[in-house]
């Protein structure tokens, strides 16, 4: 039995963060019914067409759902929501902005009825302050958080390469829905969460900003370098081939001169022998390593920083981490149906194996719809009925 089995969500969820948060909750056993769209539905869903016609996003953040296409705004949809609320125990959306609430479903609305509904409502802003109703999309949230600052070149500022933004909301939606959860088990009371992207982003830029404390100058922008330990970050090796490494202190720096550079009187040069000092120095300390490792391959550069115990790692492509050794030998990959064929999938990080998470397939639009609806107590008729008016 998995862990969530038995709990219903219901979603009213669309893009990444709400829909990478009821993955999870799908992942461990939960009923996850999605409210789509007719026909269109999530419009993640279009955002690309790279696994076999399949959007990279949505197959990434949907598997293990029921889709029922509704049409929100249809007069019956509001009749339809209360059936599915009556055997939910969880409501998550991300809809626009105050769209929710004037629907009907805020929580204040819905406690009433449903004493122990847990509604989550994932914002760019929060549902108060001066940019509740501001748009917010996961590059503007990585922008206003300030990630931007601390991220890129010297020259210019980068995004993260996934949607960091929205991955951190739905992972405090995950984390104080399990919470709420537990909650309820001792007071039979759902409660209201209200999670922001930015607050969730601000949360995961704690280091900078402590670092920014009182005025005090932010990191400055290292490229993949970190942005106070040095080195710390990529060199090139002979054969044009980057190897990452790390030193965390002046007793691996000694090793790292010794038995990586094979220089061992670099390790007390005045110049170099305190972190401060190498970070100050980086361009020099650069030149001396890549002109060590100009005499050797990036795997004997690995085998020598191994040899010392020296942390490493290589410079992958997504190629490379499809094919990753470790993922292969710790057999974390397999299989989930689609409407297009079967595509690989990752297992949740923590999971034994596939038999202890669900990793069911991915719907097409309103695939369940009508055994949804059936299971709710609508007639034959009445579906058929819904479907000519497109609210299904």
């Amino acid at each position: 039995m998995k862990p969530l089995a038995g709990i219903t969500v219901v979603a009213l969820e669309h893009a990444i963060a709400a829909p990478f948060c009821s993955r999870q909750l799908a992942d461990q056993g939960a009923r996850v019914i999605k409210v789509e769209r007719p026909e269109v539905g999530d419009f993640a869903r279009g955002y690309d067409s790279r696994v076999k016609g399949l959007s990279s996003h949505f197959t990434w953040t949907n598997r293990s759902k029921e889709s029922l296409s509704l049409d929100l705004k249809h007069a019956r949809a509001g009749e339809i929501m209360d059936k599915l609320l009556a055997q939910a125990d969880v409501l998550v959306q991300n809809l626009a902005p105050g769209a929710a609430a004037r629907m009907g479903l805020s929580f204040e609305a819905l406690h009433a009825k449903y004493p122990g509904l847990i509604v989550c409502d994932i914002s760019g802003y929060g549902d108060s302050g001066p940019y509740r109703d501001k748009k917010a999309y996961d590059l503007l949230i990585q922008s206003e958080a300030g990630f931007l600052s601390v991220t890129g070149t010297p020259d210019e500022a980068a995004k993260a390469g996934c949607s960091i933004a929205d991955i951190a909301a739905g992972m405090y939606a995950y984390s104080n829905i399990l919470t709420a959860l537990i909650e309820r088990g001792r007071t039979g009371l759902g409660r209201r969460i209200d999670v922001s992207m930015l607050e969730s982003m601000a949360e995961w830029m704690s280091f900078p900003l402590y670092y920014a404390f009182d005025g005090a100058t932010p990191p400055a922008r290292a490229g993949a370098s970190h942005a106070t330990i040095y080195p710390y970050g990529p060199f090139v090796a002979g054969d044009g081939k980057s190897v990452m490494l790390g030193l965390q202190n002046e007793r691996e720096w000694a090793v790292f001169c010794d038995k990586v550079l094979q220089q061992p009187a670099l390790a007390t040069d005045p110049r170099f022998d305190a972190n401060a000092k190498r970070s100050a120095a980086r361009a020099e300390v650069k030149a001396l390593i890549e002109a060590a490792f100009g005499r050797l391959s990036a795997a004997r550069v690995i085998e020598r920083l191994e040899e010392a115990g020296i942390a490493n790692a290589q410079v992958n492509t997504m190629a490379d981490l499809w094919a990753h050794p470790q993922l292969a030998a710790r057999q974390r990959w397999t299989k989930v149906s689609t409407p297009v064929g079967p595509v690989p999938a990752l297992l949740p990080p923590g999971a034994p194996d596939a038999a202890q998470v669900r990793m069911d397939p991915i719907p097409a639009v309103g695939q369940h719809s009508a055994a949804i609806l059936r299971e709710l107590g609508l007639s034959a008729d009445e579906i058929e009925q819904l479907k000519n008016d497109k609210a299904i």
